[in-house]
């Protein structure tokens, strides 16, 4: 694709792998929540490995749990789904997980430049505005919009809705992210991707991109 970075007047940001790096804290509560689910239920579940977790991260939820505990019902997979969801908000607000560097300091030089701010996370609401109101980003933000499963199922519907909400031509966006469903977000919507080198992509996932960062605060120097 060719680009031209005079054009961009949106970013679109990935949240997970990112801005913020869930990994050191997500073992903890899949185990806990499957432990809590285990016990009030009676199924006896075997808990996943980290890499197993990892590799569904970026994900739609129900994907995620879909992929991990394939046994359960629906509805089962969402209680545990639910439980994980409120350790993980619970652990950001006690300040576990990490940001990385210069995350607020990248996002307020950008949002100075003049650029539109938007998140473009598979997450839930809950988690993607504590990550960011933690990490003192949220008012950088134009509203959030996260997946329905209705009108709005993927992250590239994410994109397309922003597209469409506030008139951008595809090559106003720049979708930047670091798992092959921020890659998709962007292709599908023909705009430019800028890939999160650092983030939590296994080696060869994403093939091709626009940008490519080896640190948040890059981006800046790009733009």
């Amino acid at each position: 694709m060719n680009w031209n970075p005079s054009k961009i007047t949106a970013l679109a940001f990935d949240v997970d792998g990112t801005l913020f790096s869930s990994e050191e804290i997500i073992l903890e509560t899949y185990v806990e929540a499957i432990r809590r689910f285990s016990e009030s239920s009676g199924i006896p579940l075997e808990t996943p490995s980290r890499e197993r977790i990892m590799v569904e991260i970026g994900k739609p939820v129900k994907t995620i749990f879909r992929n991990l505990v394939p046994q359960l019902e629906e509805g089962q997979r969402d209680q545990i789904s639910d439980s994980v969801l409120s350790l993980l908000v619970e652990m950001i607000q006690n300040g576990k997980g990490h940001f990385y560097p210069k995350v607020l300091e990248t996002i307020d030089s950008l949002k100075k430049k003049g650029y539109l701010i938007l998140a473009a996370s598979n997450g839930r609401m809950p988690y993607v505005e504590t990550i960011l109101r933690v990490s003192d980003t949220l008012r950088f933000f134009d509203p959030i919009l996260v997946l329905d499963n209705e009108k709005i199922a993927t992250k590239a519907d994410i994109v397309s809705e922003y597209l469409s909400r506030y008139k951008l031509s595809p090559d106003q966006l720049l979708m930047i992210g670091d798992r092959s469903s921020d890659y998709e977000a962007a292709r599908k919507n023909n705009c430019p991707f800028a890939f999160c080198v650092y983030g939590h992509a296994p080696e060869g996932e994403i093939q091709d991109w626009e940008v490519s960062l080896n640190q948040l605060e890059d981006l800046d120097k790009v733009l």
